[in-house]
């Protein structure tokens, strides 16, 4: 039986296995030292004061055209004010080095941040204490999210994001959009307790995101369609909707994705794939080292989710998921059991494995299993290759599985971030999963 002493074991050596999760290299492909050898953009020689007032969108922009070509923009330690958002395409060889707060001040949707058809790109801060202040409050307050997003990447090859914080975006905080072989590590985002406010979005091809810790009430990372070669690693979502991948729907086209080391406090679910209709594949998913406590779901692979409306198709065929090492606690057992795997009649899914899978209630002395259309093993699944359409089929316990005791994290919340007060910039924890070092040192840490 798998133990939380294995579980250890394996994840340390977790850094030397990496390479195989991915089709390649990832990150930029020169230092920033190198770059800002080359050239120093500083934007208060362009214009900006740290008054928390000035706008500094000006200044960020003339000082990305001076070292968009070969160079490092620096935003250096002070408060800023961002009234009007700024769009840095066109960047090759450069690097934005985040050391300030910005905090916005502006109004409009879109994104305040994004970068664009770059190439060797590096966001980051040299302190570990940069930070985007969204005050998303202001919009959440009157039932709106329709304020900006704090940042994006889109159509970048050969990047990295770490060690910045995004606090309270009016709506999601960072997305990962049609990008090819970046890293995103080091980072935490806190955002209030309100749907729509996702962590970090994923659609794009040979991604690493690894060591990020996320509070919200929506997605905290989740892969999207088209993504492949996608490894998810070491994240803490510290009271937030957990992760995730979905919602799909017509033209799915997902494969080669890794979530490993994921610990989960007081959210939805610790994982949840979702779809209602449509068509496509996912394939080759791996979900392992899994430790939950307090969420409402667990496993959920739900492929008739009723919060999206129908869309017409067979369904996404899944096949090929395998899913081990998951220990912990779910909120109420009889309610939510914490094995729900329902796919779709015309596309069930197949090569489904679960192992060990050992979980718990918190709530009552019983919980259950539920499979549909479903084939694999463990559990609720069937074995077999017809792949027939069948119904629902519950598998019901009222003993504890073996092994299930899992440990908590010291930086677990409370209560959640609500919606109509300010949130504060957070500190950077020590590691976001139980016994597990960052793989890259935090930026300012002894």
């Amino acid at each position: 039986m798998f133990s939380f002493s294995s579980l250890l074991t394996l994840v340390i050596a977790l850094p030397a296995l990496v390479a195989g999760e991915l089709s390649g290299k990832v990150g930029p492909t020169t230092s920033h030292a190198t770059k800002a050898a080359k050239k120093t953009c500083d934007i208060t020689k362009y214009g900006a004061v740290a008054d928390g007032k000035t706008d500094i969108s000006a200044a960020l922009n003339s000082a990305f055209t001076a070292c968009k070509t070969g160079g490092v923009v620096v935003i250096p330690t002070g408060n800023y004010a961002m009234s009007k958002w700024v769009k840095l395409a066109g960047g090759n060889n450069w690097a934005l080095q985040l050391d300030g707060l910005i905090t916005r001040t502006g109004t409009d949707g879109g994104n305040m941040i994004m970068i664009e058809h770059s190439n060797d790109f590096e966001l980051f801060s040299s302190t570990g204490k940069g930070a985007i202040q969204g005050n998303g409050y202001q919009f959440h307050i009157q039932g709106s999210i329709s304020g900006p997003r704090l940042l994006r990447v889109w159509d970048v090859t050969n990047f990295s994001v770490h060690d910045i914080t995004l606090v309270d975006s009016p709506s999601f905080h960072f997305s990962v959009d049609t990008c090819t072989n970046g890293e995103v590590y080091n980072m935490a985002i806190r955002g209030g307790n309100q749907g729509g406010l996702d962590g970090i979005d994923v659609w794009s091809n040979n991604i690493w995101i690894h060591d990020v810790m996320v509070t919200n009430k929506d997605e905290c990372v989740t892969v999207k369609s088209p993504a492949k070669n996608i490894l998810v690693e070491n994240v803490y979502c510290n009271w937030s909707g957990g992760c995730g991948m979905g919602s799909f729907g017509t033209g799915t086209a997902v494969s080669d994705i890794t979530y490993r080391n994921i610990y989960t406090w007081s959210s939805n679910q610790m994982f949840m794939l979702k779809s209602n209709g449509g068509d496509g594949s996912i394939s080759n998913v791996t979900l392992e080292n899994f430790i939950g406590h307090g969420n409402a779901y667990s496993l959920t692979l739900d492929q008739a989710w009723t919060s999206m409306k129908t869309i017409a198709g067979n369904g996404v065929q899944l096949s090929n998921f395998h899913i081990s090492n998951w220990t912990g606690t779910e909120v109420k057992g009889t309610a939510r059991g914490p094995i729900k795997v329902a796919c779709a009649a015309k596309a069930p899914c197949h090569d489904v494995n679960i192992s060990d899978f050992a979980m718990w209630t918190e709530q009552g002395g019983s919980q259950f299993y539920s499979c549909e259309n479903a084939y694999g093993s463990g559990f609720c699944l069937k074995s077999g290759t017809n792949y027939a359409a069948y119904p629902a089929t519950t598998q019901w316990v009222s003993k504890a599985p073996a092994g299930y005791a899992a440990p908590t994290m010291a930086a677990d919340l409370k209560t959640a971030f609500g919606t109509t007060l300010s949130i504060a910039v957070p500190t950077m924890p020590a590691s976001f999963f139980p016994g597990v070092l960052p793989i890259t040192k935090l930026a300012g840490s002894k």
